[in-house]
């Protein structure tokens, strides 16, 4: 159970105030319940809600005027009021952004009214009017769901950030979007080649990243400020994707073709010599064809002295209709990217030497990081009648990585550092395919909203090892010191490495899984779904690079993983805008690489346990959820430390170890909204406590109760854009943006240590290895005016100038951006 002497106080009362919320709603409700008979033989209202070019709208308030009763449309735009006493009234149908729509009706007792709107655009236009008007995060359907089920109807917390948001805060990288949810905090990798995520105290790798509800690699730094939005799915989603930890799941969406001429051209440019152009085009070829290419060029230093990075990104695609039921939606995209390898200014005696400026860079001058990332997708969507539609989607994925650099800056107590050198060449290939069937229907009084798909996943991973020329004794390049410079003269040759051996693991998925949302009254759903998922992870075979020759390996063998994955929810809506909830659901999570001895890992079994409430208030204009979660990792998977020696540091991310068992207790509060035209906000608070509750006692176990590292117990984020309307400033723009992450431990967690004493005697001690960073608050400020097609918009980041450090275990410690300015002009056409 959650332990909530740990929670913050506000939390404990939040909590009270759910349980508070749902006795007073059940009491108001037994009252309606024992009034029913008063309903018996009232009339009804249905209809639908089009668009201008024939296609249904979904997710549109519809409600009598001057009562509390109303509904929202399904994805294919029906609605249907129930209990409604004969009589005339004026129905309303509200959609963010458009000017409300009445409409007189009539009800007769004992019978169905029929009452149709169509809104004053079509589909394109109308999905542009949602973004623009920002929807309720809670009447949003997210496409990582694979069905379109309204937020409010999912026992789940979910998160999306628009393009509204990406734009105004002028994000670049994906780490740009996902600080504005709360929850999931930043981390780095080895050298910053690349973000890496950590969500309810989890991981999230690669495995947990998306494009177009694919999965995708996180090898490189996604680019974002092409991206339509956002979508993060807290929590286990192993139902719909497998292989996914228990902490969330990212999906990056793009932009998709238009039937109407237009697009944009800006740029960007800032501080350090930033510079980056982006177009982006769109528009019909035909009647049924149309197109969309966006481009970007980034050029740009960096606040770390020698680091720079140079960013090539290409995103085509076309739409088909091949007739009135069905699309065909093809997209590619290309990203090349150089980015200087920095491990920052690293630890001194394993702590952050904090008098080490924040611009010292310590890598040697010919250090790369080269990277070239191709996808290609596509889906196939058919409407078999009103209420099934069938979706079938394709991709592949290629990513290579071309590596040369000094590794793991730790310095002794005098600064004193003899630099290493790692070359890598990694190459990956994904392909993976899904098919998806939904449809709505009913079994006597209740309604069912049916998802039955099956995906698979081919996934090929090529490492490459090198020989390095030229090193001294310990394989040491050189040696520095980065608290004194001069004292040593520093290499600056680039040795010979030579290409020695190509090593080769593909991994195999297939899955099966079945979802259904049943509308048992108006007040309460049940979402429950069950998957089956198969792996085989083929033992790893490692060639001669010069002969091609295989080296025998005698003690690898294929590994075959199989399991089914539960889920089940149940939703209580005791008014339409709010929505108690909570589930349970089991996550299977086949661990990919293998263990100091060359074998394949085990299999992680996690269950999540989430409760909460999602409330809409004033119209639709401000959503406020909050989530409690409970989640237990029975073993959980982490890169060794060490190899088989126990000596030999371990520096390959596909060499791991299953730790013991985690459990992850925390909080989520979310806030967004649009009180008025021109103000957008959005907020959110995370509190999490992730520790190893089970162990080993044998040498080598983690320290129970202690909390994991790079986690941060507090997190929190504020968004504000206000653009004046009805002033002669009317265009002008404002925003603050504020970001805070709580005291997190780098390093690694404190292990047992058993020595056996040459009398036989046992010595038992704690290794303790954290390293604590300190937390860190940083504000943004934004100005821009638009006029007519074009938009101006200026940023001054971190503008209290905050000094604090992302750090990858005890050896990359870098600094976090100064003070930063960065503005973007745009044109609309």
């Amino acid at each position: 159970m959650i332990d909530f002497d740990l929670l913050p106080k506000f939390l404990k009362t939040g909590f009270l105030f759910i349980l508070l919320s749902f006795f007073t709603n059940l009491y108001a409700n037994a009252q309606e319940f024992a009034y029913l008979d008063e309903n018996v033989g009232n009339g009804s209202i249905k209809g639908s809600i089009t668009s201008t070019d024939g296609n249904p709208v979904g997710f549109v308030n519809v409600y009598i005027k001057g009562t509390n009763k109303g509904a929202i449309t399904t994805e294919d735009g029906k609605f249907y009021i129930k209990n409604i006493k004969e009589g005339s009234y004026t129905l309303i149908a509200s959609f963010m952004g458009l000017q409300a729509q009445e409409i007189t009706v009539s009800v007769t007792n004992n019978e169905s009214s029929l009452a149709d709107f169509t809104l004053p655009k079509n589909s394109q236009q109308l999905n542009e009017v949602m973004v623009t008007a920002t929807r309720s995060k809670n009447k949003t359907p997210v496409t990582i769901g694979k069905i379109a089920i309204s937020p409010l109807d999912l026992p789940q917390s979910v998160t999306i950030v628009n393009s509204q948001v990406i734009a105004d805060q002028q994000a670049s990288k994906l780490s740009d979007v996902i600080r504005n949810v709360n929850g999931v905090s930043l981390g780095t990798t080895r050298g910053t080649t690349s973000e890496t995520f950590f969500a309810r105290g989890y991981n999230l790798g690669a495995n947990n990243i998306m494009k177009n509800g694919a999965r995708v690699n996180s090898g490189a730094i996604p680019e974002a400020s092409t991206l339509e939005k956002v979508e993060v799915l807290k929590g286990s989603a192993a139902l719909l994707y497998g292989n996914v930890s228990g902490g969330a799941v990212i999906n990056m969406v793009t932009k998709q073709p238009k039937f109407e001429y237009g697009g944009e051209v800006s740029l960007r440019a800032g501080s350090y010599n930033l510079w980056k152009p982006i177009a982006d085009v769109y528009g019909p070829i035909s009647k049924n064809l149309a197109f969309r290419v966006i481009g970007t060029y980034e050029s740009a230093e960096s606040y770390r002295k020698s680091v720079e990075s140079k960013r090539l990104y290409v995103n085509p695609s076309l739409l088909y209709k091949l007739g009135a039921k069905t699309e065909i939606l093809v997209q590619g995209d290309y990203l090349k990217a150089d980015l200087t390898p920095d491990f920052g200014i690293g630890t001194l005696d394993s702590k952050i030497p904090t008098s080490v400026s924040r611009s010292s860079f310590f890598n040697a001058p010919w250090a790369y990081n080269e990277i070239e990332q191709r996808t290609a997708s596509i889906n196939i969507n058919h409407q078999l009648s009103n209420s099934w539609k069938l979706s079938v989607m394709g991709s592949n994925q290629s990513f290579d990585r071309n590596y040369f650099s000094t590794e793991r800056i730790q310095a002794d107590a005098d600064g004193d550092w003899g630099r290493k050198l790692t070359r890598s060449k990694i190459a990956e290939d994904y392909y993976t395919g899904q098919v998806n069937l939904t449809g709505s229907f009913n079994t006597g009084a209740f309604e069912h909203k049916l998802l039955v798909g099956t995906d698979a996943e081919r996934y090929l991973n090529t490492s490459n090892a090198f020989n390095i020329a030229s090193l001294g004794l310990g394989g040491v390049y050189d040696s520095i010191n980065i608290l004194n410079p001069i004292k040593f003269i520093a290499r600056t040759d680039e040795p010979l490495a030579t290409n020695t051996t190509r090593t080769e693991a593909p991994t195999y998925r297939f899955g099966t899984y079945v979802q259904d949302l049943i509308k048992i009254s108006e007040k309460f759903k049940v979402l429950a779904g069950l998957r089956w998922s198969y792996q085989k992870t083929v033992a790893a075979k490692t060639y001669d690079v010069a002969t091609d020759a295989q080296t025998p390996n005698p003690t690898a063998a294929d590994r075959y993983d199989r399991a089914f994955s539960p889920r089940v929810g149940i939703v209580y809506q005791p008014v339409s805008n709010t929505a108690f909830f909570a589930s349970y659901s089991n996550n299977f999570t086949p661990n990919t690489g293998r263990d100091v001895f060359n074998e394949n890992l085990a299999p992680s079994i996690i269950d999540q346990y989430e409760v909460g409430i999602k409330n809409d208030f004033f119209n639709d204009k401000l959503s406020a959820n909050f989530t409690l979660y409970h989640i237990i990792n029975n073993n959980l998977a982490q890169q060794a430390q060490f190899l088989a020696d126990g000596v030999t540091v371990n520096t390959d991310a596909n060499i791991k170890e299953l730790t013991g068992q985690t459990t992850s207790d925390g909080a989520e509060l979310d806030l967004s909204g649009n009180i008025t035209q021109g103000l957008n906000f959005l907020a959110g608070y995370s509190y999490n406590f992730m520790r190893y509750t089970k162990t080993s006692s044998e040498n080598g176990s983690y320290l129970e109760g202690e909390r994991l590292v790079s986690n941060p117990a507090h997190t929190a984020n504020a968004t504000l854009f206000y653009t004046l309307q009805n002033t002669a400033l009317k265009g002008l723009k404002v925003g603050v943006s504020g970001f805070y992450t709580g005291e997190r431990n780098a390093g690694w967690n404190t292990q047992h240590v058993v020595t056996r004493n040459p009398d036989n005697t046992v010595t038992r001690t704690l290794n303790k290895r954290l390293v604590p960073v300190t937390s860190f608050t940083t504000l943004d400020l934004s100005l821009g005016y638009n006029i007519k097609q074009f938009t101006i918009l200026g940023k001054i980041s971190n503008i209290t100038n905050e000094l604090n450090y992302y750090v990858h275990e005890n050896y990359s410690v870098n600094p976090i951006p100064p003070r930063q300015f960065v503005t973007t002009v745009s044109f609309r056409f």
